[in-house]
């Protein structure tokens, strides 16, 4: 399938990839860099079709990130983090799609899911108290999914917990400056979010069980099958392609660096079998990476589009997949980036960023593989996994 949107931002990649050190030093996307995402249409990528959006296969928005992140680390975790969020609110009530894209289809959405604040029913909705971390190009947005634990009439987490996705205007929260100070991703301007006391209407609810479970997908009435892909699919999708895109970045540099290198011993890489051993293996794991992560994509979305649903044993297997990408990925990049020498640490070298970058992402919570693997391999061996945190983002 032609990808209309990366051969879009690939025309201009000397431009987003010149644009990475400056993001860098201004702690968020600099405005050219936000202007090829808006004018190239990733973020539309999933939104519904009514609202402006191209409703693209998952493998085609993954595919769009990976090529991003590849060119600057930054850029391409803004499109895949913000990029997902046009896929919930899909799925969200018509009132709020209508109240965030009726004058701007173009209006981004930030987040985070992680329930960090309390929702408090009152008449006709909720009030809303949190503090929240890791807003990703938060800067660049006017409204935002926020996670939420269900709160009693005074305000405490009702048990057992009951999540809520709540969507706020710009308006309602504050968006903290000088919180984000990191090692990696520092252009991403991930920065912490304050909600006091804001009135969430009833309609600005979407209750994370409907989410993960496909319901709130099944009774938006969308035909189109990536709405029914597993949230534990698609809410990954952006973020472990970043990854796996920046040590695609960290390759070709590594590539391009090493070609005519001498090392301090006198002797060219070309000429040094054990370089050209671990560059051979290095490569060939991150394209592994790719392939999978993709594969396991397309086999959910066609599992859905011929009308099957995804078993929990497959969500666990998904996850497992992806979460395994990921990983791979970054150590086969180490692998390389340790033997790119002294020079490759210089701020100037491309390489160093690219490494800082997808450690960082890789210490994103959707990457811990702890409890995702036990469940898959529960599953694998036809035990059901235990309630509760073990089956948590599966």
């Amino acid at each position: 399938m032609t990808n209309r949107v990366l051969n879009t931002l690939m025309e201009r990649a000397e431009e987003i990839r010149a644009l990475g050190p400056v993001n860098e030093r201004l702690g968020r996307l600099e405005e050219p860099a936000v202007k090829a995402l808006r004018d190239s249409g990733a973020i539309r990528m999933l939104q519904p079709r009514t609202y402006g959006g191209m409703e693209a296969h998952p493998r085609e928005f993954a595919e769009t990130v990976m090529g991003i992140s590849a060119l600057d680390g930054s850029t391409g975790w803004v499109a895949g983090i913000v990029g997902v969020h046009p896929w919930e609110m899909a799925l969200a009530s018509p009132e709020v799609q209508r109240e965030v894209w009726g004058d701007d289809p173009d209006t981004w959405i930030a987040s985070p899911y992680a329930p960090m604040g309390v929702a408090r029913p009152v008449d006709g909705g909720y009030v809303f108290n949190g503090r929240w971390q890791f807003s990703s190009g938060t800067d660049h947005c006017d409204w935002i999914f926020l996670g939420a634990l269900l709160g009693d009439t005074d305000g405490k987490p009702v048990q057992p917990p009951a999540g809520l996705h709540m969507v706020l205007p710009r308006r309602d929260y504050e968006i903290v400056e000088g919180s984000w100070d990191v090692a990696g991703l520092k252009g991403t301007g991930s920065k912490d979010i304050i909600v006091r006391d804001a009135f969430v209407p009833e309609h600005r609810a979407l209750p994370f069980a409907k989410v993960i479970s496909g319901e709130a997908a099944r009774e938006s009435g969308l035909d189109d099958p990536v709405y029914h892909v597993p949230f534990s699919c698609m809410f990954p999708l952006g973020i472990t392609a970043a990854v796996i895109g920046m040590a695609e970045g960290a390759l070709a540099h590594h590539l391009a660096y090493q070609r005519d290198r001498i090392q301090i011993t006198g002797t060219k890489v070309r000429d040094d079998p054990y370089s050209l051993y671990a560059l051979s293996e290095a490569a060939e794991e991150i394209a592994t990476s790719r392939i999978r992560f993709l594969d396991n994509a397309c086999r959910m979305y066609d599992t859905v589009a011929a009308g099957g649903e995804v078993t929990f044993a497959g969500r666990a297997a998904g996850r497992r997949a992806q979460v395994r990408a990921a990983w791979r990925a970054v150590q086969a990049m180490n692998e390389i980036v340790l033997r790119s020498g002294g020079n490759a640490m210089r701020n100037d070298n491309p390489i160093q960023r690219f490494w800082r970058d997808a450690h960082v992402g890789l210490a994103h919570a959707i990457h811990v593989p702890g409890s995702v693997y036990h469940a898959s391999a529960l599953t694998d061996l036809d035990i059901e996994p235990p309630q509760g945190p073990m089956r948590s983002m599966i």
